[in-house]
C-alpha cells in the first residue's frame, strides 16, 4: 500500500539542483521515481540522496515535512497496532496526560484499577488529603482494616489510648453486656484479652467517628495500610468527589510505563492523533531504524 504525503518538492529541487523545466515533469512522481530518473540522468546528488534516504534523519524531516502533525498522521494511519505501541514510549509525560482526555471518566477509573495499587494511591493523594480519604471511605472499609488479621494487634491496642474513655466503655459493654469498670488502661487490657470474635465485634461496635479517628491514628503510623482498602472504594470516592479534569491532572504522577499501557487502550484512530505529538526527530529516527519497510512505502508513495 502506498502512502500519499505532501512531499516538499522545493527541497527536492534545491537538493538535487533540478532545473524548473524538468521539475515540472516530476509533479505527479514519487520521491523514489524522481531519484531514479535523476540518477539515470547522471545526477550525482540523486545517487547520494538515495543512499542517505534511509539513514539521514534531518533529510527525512525536510523532505516529508515531518514537523507537520498532519503528515505524521498520514503515516501513522498506515501503521499496525503493534507498530503504534512502539511509538507510545516516545511521548513526553505531558503528551501522555493530554491523551487521557480521549477517555471518559468511567474508562479512566477502570484504567486506574488495572495498575499497581501503590501507583493508584499516588493519584488518590493528589486528589485528597489523608484526612479526606478516611472521611470519605465507607464504614465497612474501616471495619475491614480494623479487623484485618494482618494488622498489628498491639499497634491497634496502643492506639486505643487516644480514644476517649467513654467510647472504650461502650464497646466493652457491647460485648460483655455488663457495665464496664476501670480507666482507659484497664479497658484496653480487657479488650486485648477478648477472644478473636469478641475482639472484632468490640472494634466494629465503635461509633463511626471513633472508627475514623482510630483509623487515622493507624495510617499515620504506617501509611502502607492505605493499600488495605479496596480499589473500588477509592474509584467510587474519586467519581463522587472529583471531576474528569481534576482526575487527569492527578494522574500525572503515575509512572510512564503504566500511562503507556493506558494510552495503548485507545482506538487506533485516536491513538494516531495522540502520537502525532512525538518529537519529530525521534519519529524520523524510528522510521529509519524501527520501520524501514514503512519508510520504503513512504518513499515510493509520492
Amino acid at each position: 500500500m502506498s502512502i500519499v504525503i505532501n512531499t516538499d518538492l522545493e527541497y527536492l529541487r534545491n537538493r538535487l539542483r533540478i532545473p524548473e523545466s524538468r521539475m515540472a515533469l516530476y509533479e505527479s512522481k514519487s520521491v523514489d521515481e524522481i531519484l531514479k530518473a535523476e540518477a539515470a540522468a547522471g545526477n550525482q546528488e540523486a545517487i547520494q540522496m538515495a543512499a542517505d534516504m534511509f539513514t539521514d534523519v534531518n533529510q527525512l524531516i525536510e523532505l516529508f515535512q515531518l514537523a507537520d502533525p498532519e503528515n505524521k498522521l498520514v503515516i501513522m494511519k498506515q501503521m499496525t497496532s503493534s507498530q503504534m505501541e512502539k511509538l507510545v514510549p516516545m511521548l513526553e509525560q505531558d503528551d501522555l496526560i493530554q491523551g487521557l482526555n480521549f477517555f471518559t471518566q468511567d474508562s479512566l477509573l477502570d484504567l486506574l484499577k488495572d495498575i499497581p495499587k501503590e501507583e493508584m494511591l499516588k493519584t488518590v493523594f493528589e486528589l485528597f488529603s489523608q484526612t479526606q480519604v478516611i472521611e470519605y471511605l465507607p464504614e465497612k472499609q474501616l471495619d475491614k482494616l480494623l479487623t484485618d488479621s494482618d494488622l498489628d494487634k498491639e499497634m491497634l491496642l496502643q492506639s486505643l489510648k487516644f480514644i476517649p474513655e467513654m467510647y472504650l466503655q461502650q464497646i466493652v459493654e457491647s460485648v460483655t453486656g455488663e457495665e464496664a469498670q476501670g480507666n482507659s488502661t484497664a479497658l484496653i487490657a480487657q479488650i486485648g484479652q477478648f477472644g478473636d470474635q469478641d475482639y472484632k465485634n468490640a472494634i466494629t461496635n465503635f461509633e463511626p467517628s471513633q472508627k475514623k479517628a482510630l483509623t487515622y491514628i493507624l495510617v499515620n503510623q504506617e501509611t502502607k495500610l492505605f493499600q488495605k482498602f479496596d480499589t473500588d472504594a477509592y474509584t467510587h470516592m474519586i467519581n463522587r468527589e472529583r471531576d474528569k479534569d481534576e482526575l487527569i491532572k492527578a494522574m500525572g504522577v503515575i509512572k510512564p510505563e503504566h500511562l503507556h499501557k493506558m494510552i495503548n487502550e485507545l482506538p487506533q484512530d485516536l491513538l494516531s492523533i495522540v502520537t502525532t505529538q512525538i518529537d519529530t526527530e525521534k519519529f524520523a529516527d524510528s522510521l529509519i531504524n524501527k520501520f524501514p519497510e514503512l519508510l520504503a512505502q513512504l518513499v515510493a508513495g509520492g
